[in-house]
C-alpha cells in the first residue's frame, strides 16, 4: 500500500470514528493552595493599623471600617465588633519612633488598649499625618509583641488578627503622557493618531502591608504588602477619600482571598 493510499485509510477511521462519537462539556473545579489556613478560627479581629500620610483621610479607621463591613458579607468568620486600637500611639508607647507631643491629647490610654473610636462614631485620630512611608515602617516593631497580641487575642476568645500599616499620601508625577487624538485627511476621513504631551499629573498612592495573626499565640501567620498609585490631570480636583477607596477597590480581591479557599473553575470536552 503506498504512503498515499495509507493516508486516505487513516483518514477514514478518524471520520468513522467522529461520525460515531459525541462530544460533551463537564464542569471541573480546581481547588487552589489558600495563602491562610483559617479552618481553626471562629472570630477574626479587625485591631487596627499603624497608619500616616494624608490629613484627610483617617486610614487607620477607614481602613477597619473598610474591612469589616466586606469580611461580614463575604467570610464564614465571625466579625468582632470591637473599637479600632490607636496602634500608632500604642507602638510608641512600645518603644518605636518617638511620638509627637499633640498625638496623644490629653487622655491617657489605659493598659494599651483604649478605644480610637467605634465604626458608627469617632473623630479622627491624631496620627502623624506629614511622616513619611520610611517613618511608618519605625513603628512596626509593635506587631513583633507577641505578649501584646497575645493578650488581645484572649481578651476576644481567641480570634485571627488583621492589622498592619497603611500609608496613603498625596502623589505628584510629570512626564510624557499619551492620548488620542482625532484627525482628518483632506477626504475628509476620520482617523486617531496617538499624540505625546508633557502633563503635571497629581494623585495619591496607597501602600497598606496586612499582617495576619494568630490570637492564640501572638505569632504572625502571614503577611501581605501592596502599592497602588492612582493619578489625575492637574487641574481635575478629586477628593481624598474617594481616591483611597478607589485605591482599595484594587487591591481587596487579593486581601479577601486570604479568608477563603478559592478554586478556579472551567470546562474539558470529553469523548463519548
Amino acid at each position: 500500500m503506498t504512503v498515499s493510499a495509507k493516508a486516505l485509510v487513516s483518514l477514514g477511521g478518524v471520520g468513522l470514528l467522529a461520525g460515531c462519537t459525541s462530544f460533551y462539556d463537564v464542569a471541573i473545579e480546581t481547588p487552589l493552595t489558600p495563602k491562610l489556613d483559617i479552618s481553626r478560627f471562629q472570630r477574626v479581629l479587625i485591631a487596627g493599623f499603624v497608619s500616616g500620610g494624608s490629613e484627610d483621610v483617617d486610614a487607620n479607621l477607614e481602613t477597619a471600617r473598610l474591612l469589616r463591613s466586606q469580611l461580614r458579607r463575604s467570610s464564614e468568620l465571625q466579625v468582632v465588633d470591637a473599637d479600632v486600637l490607636p496602634l500608632l500611639e500604642l507602638a510608641a508607647d512600645q518603644g518605636g519612633r518617638p511620638e509627637p507631643p499633640d498625638a496623644r491629647g490629653s487622655g491617657a490610654i489605659p493598659d494599651g488598649f483604649a478605644p480610637a473610636g467605634g465604626d458608627g462614631e469617632a473623630g479622627p485620630i491624631e496620627d502623624d499625618d506629614s511622616m513619611s512611608e520610611e517613618e511608618l515602617e519605625s513603628y512596626e516593631t509593635i506587631f513583633a509583641n507577641i505578649g501584646f497580641w497575645r493578650d488581645l487575642g484572649e481578651e476576644y476568645q481567641d480570634p485571627l488578627i488583621l492589622t498592619g500599616t497603611v500609608y496613603f499620601s498625596p502623589h505628584n508625577r510629570s512626564g510624557m503622557v499619551t492620548s488620542q487624538r482625532e484627525v482628518y485627511d483632506s477626504l475628509g476621513r476620520r482617523r486617531t493618531v496617538p499624540v505625546r504631551t508633557y502633563r503635571d499629573r497629581r494623585g495619591f498612592v496607597l501602600s497598606p502591608k496586612f499582617i495576619f495573626i494568630d490570637g492564640a499565640t501572638g505569632t504572625t501567620l502571614y503577611t501581605e504588602r501592596h502599592r497602588e498609585e492612582i493619578l489625575y490631570d492637574a487641574s481635575q480636583n478629586t477628593p481624598a477619600l474617594s481616591s483611597y477607596f478607589e485605591l482599595m477597590d484594587r487591591l481587596l480581591p487579593s486581601v479577601l482571598g486570604a479568608f477563603s479557599t478559592q478554586s478556579v473553575r472551567g470546562t474539558r470536552t470529553l469523548l463519548r
